[in-house]
């Protein structure tokens, strides 16, 4: 139950001998220089490009997953810093292709991608090349940044090696004498079996002390990045950070603002949801670490191989092609399973055109682990039918688009459940399964957008962000969206370190959000039997990337730029709460 790399490359040598081979082709991409204009020219730069993103994704794929299935190893962090470095080297060199096509002109480059069939595979990259153009710098000034990049690259690595790398277990003494190890792997798994709110005090400090030792440190980092943000949106003259990271692919600002107003506006069921635990659980005072308790008490354990086959009959429920899709993406050797020492947290998937799908998981046996063998199947059964009915250049979609799959996964598996018990015991955790996803997927990373943008407004507005700046922030959104006082809980108001994306990928969160909505909504319709419905789903999965985000997901029926996406996700937690109120006659 763990990957097997040679699918990527059959041995490290192989994998060294293409990274040597990188200067070569990167140099034939140099010798293009100037012949752009040329029909010749600009098919020769379009496939000698395409050389180059497989060779380069191949490159970082393998030493990416390496290093994730061991993140202390030397030789593994090594490894991946040297393609880290050469993708960098790649960037400069390629530096000159966008200025040039755009002095080229938009008439004269669609002019030769119409003429030849073999080119109009790119047509959509070029029609987004050209939207952006006016962001676009000169060929010194691009080079300048790409240098600039590779610098300023170097916080994420730094972020990894503290939070990851340098992090470490600690024991905990329980109230009746056990002792447990506590680590980021297995802290949640401990906070829903623990009665005692002591203890769970406990085991929660022990992961989120070390980002309250460190917080001037994580918090340097992050304002390190946020500084290489805002420097880079007004070289490149966005109107703010944000816009830098939602104009590419054309998805308006109005959207991330409707979903933080609306969800602002709609904290009411949320509320009520975190005073009927507080009532039901006895607690005087009701604090994050208590949001892991169940109503009902389950013995049942989820064993990866019994969710696996869960999952994949849940999947047969929508016809043979989509459930054959789910079974290549649980191949063996497509899949690593198991908590291990430095093995990086949470869960992924990831693709390769030729090679195809990798799920990484750290699967502890509980339900919250079985649905993430379902969210990440979602995300490969994506990318399986992005690159079947896509050429490479326009395989990959957008983060936008990215977490409608895994979402749309979780609601067939969390519907599959409940269908195959008659325990009314079963029904409550299934119910409570399905709110805490809601919360988790919808509001809990709304807050998280929410905190970025306020995080980065200052950084726009030169107000000094250090890590009381921070945690005020996020004080204020806990208050905002939980009505929960930080304030009585020591810590967790350094949150926002413990988050990778806000490091590793900024303004990316909001899409857990977008695309929950957008995912309910398409579920609804395919489990009510709209006509077309799941064949309209399907066809949003095929588009890969090629089209517009907003575009691709009204193939399946949702409009993401109006509001009631997001109003329909507030109505039905407020259904969940009501029922499970009933069920427990409160």
């Amino acid at each position: 139950m763990e990957w097997d790399l040679s699918k990527i490359y059959p041995t490290r040598e192989d994998w060294e001998k293409d990274l040597a081979e990188l200067p070569k082709k990167t140099e034939a991409l140099v010798q293009l220089k100037g012949t752009l204009h040329t029909p010749q020219g600009l098919k020769k730069l379009l496939y000698v490009e395409k050389d180059l993103d497989t060779t380069i994704s191949k490159l970082f794929s393998y030493a990416s997953m390496k290093y994730d299935l061991n993140q202390k190893d030397i030789e593994c962090q090594m490894d991946y810093q040297k393609v880290y470095h050469c993708y960098n080297e790649l960037s400069k060199q390629a530096s000159f292709v966008s200025p040039e096509l755009i002095s080229v002109g938009k008439e004269s480059v669609m002019k030769m991608i119409e003429a030849d069939e073999e080119l109009q595979v790119w047509r959509y990259r070029m029609k987004s090349l050209f939207r952006n153009r006016e962001h676009y710098l000169d060929e010194k000034s691009e080079t300048l940044l790409a240098r600039v990049d590779e610098a300023t690259g170097g916080f994420n690595l730094l972020y990894d090696q503290l939070a990851v790398a340098d992090n470490h277990s600690s024991e905990v003494v329980l109230s009746n004498g056990k002792v447990l190890e506590i680590s980021e792997s297995n802290f949640q798994y401990y906070l829903g079996l623990l009665e005692n709110q002591e203890d769970r005090r406990k085991v929660f400090e022990a992961v989120y002390r070390f980002y309250e030792e460190h917080r001037n440190t994580f918090a340097g980092i992050y304002c390190g990045i946020m500084q290489s943000e805002k420097a880079n949106a007004q070289n490149r003259g966005y109107s703010s950070i944000l816009e830098s990271h939602l104009f590419y692919q054309a998805i308006p600002t109005e959207v991330f603002h409707s979903l933080i107003d609306t969800t602002r506006k709609n904290t009411k069921p949320l509320k009520e949801y975190y005073a009927l635990r507080k009532k039901y659980f006895h607690l005087e005072h009701y604090h994050t670490y208590d949001r892991f308790l169940s109503f009902a008490k389950s013995d049942k354990k989820y064993e990866y191989e019994t969710c696996k086959q869960m999952v994949l009959d849940a999947c047969a429920s929508l016809g043979k092609d989509y459930y054959e899709h789910a079974l290549k993406a649980l191949e063996p050797g497509r899949v690593s399973v198991r908590i291990k020492d430095g093995k990086r947290t949470g869960a992924y998937s990831t693709s390769l055109y030729e090679e195809g799908t990798f799920i990484l998981l750290n699967h502890n046996d509980n339900l919250d682990s079985a649905f993430t063998v379902a969210h990440e199947v979602g995300h490969s059964i994506h990318s399986l039918y992005a690159n079947e009915h896509q050429p490479q250049e326009t395989a990959n979609y957008t983060i936008f688009v990215a977490e409608i799959a895994s979402t749309f996964n979780e609601q067939l598996f969390l519907d599959y459940l409940i269908s195959h018990t008659d325990d009314s015991n079963e029904k409550i955790v299934l119910l409570q399964q399905a709110i805490d996803n809601i919360v988790a997927t919808y509001y809990r990373q709304t807050l998280f957008a929410d905190f970025e943008f306020s995080a980065h407004q200052k950084i726009e507005e030169g107000i000094p962000v250090t890590s009381s700046e921070l945690q005020k922030i996020m004080e204020e959104l806990y208050e905002t969206y939980y009505g929960i006082d930080l304030k009585e809980e020591p810590y967790k108001n350094n949150v926002w370190a413990y988050i990778p994306h806000f490091f590793h990928s900024p303004f990316y969160v909001y899409q857990y959000a977008t695309s929950f909505a957008a995912s309910m909504a398409i579920y609804e319709k395919v489990k009510s039997g709209e006509k077309n419905a799941f064949e309209n789903y399907i066809q949003m999965l095929s588009a890969g990337g090629n089209g517009d985000p907003i575009e691709i997901v009204r193939k399946a029926g949702v409009d993401l730029t109006k509001a009631d996406a997001f109003s329909a996700v507030v109505h039905r937690l407020q259904e969940l709460v009501n029922e499970l109120k009933q069920l427990l006659n409160l």
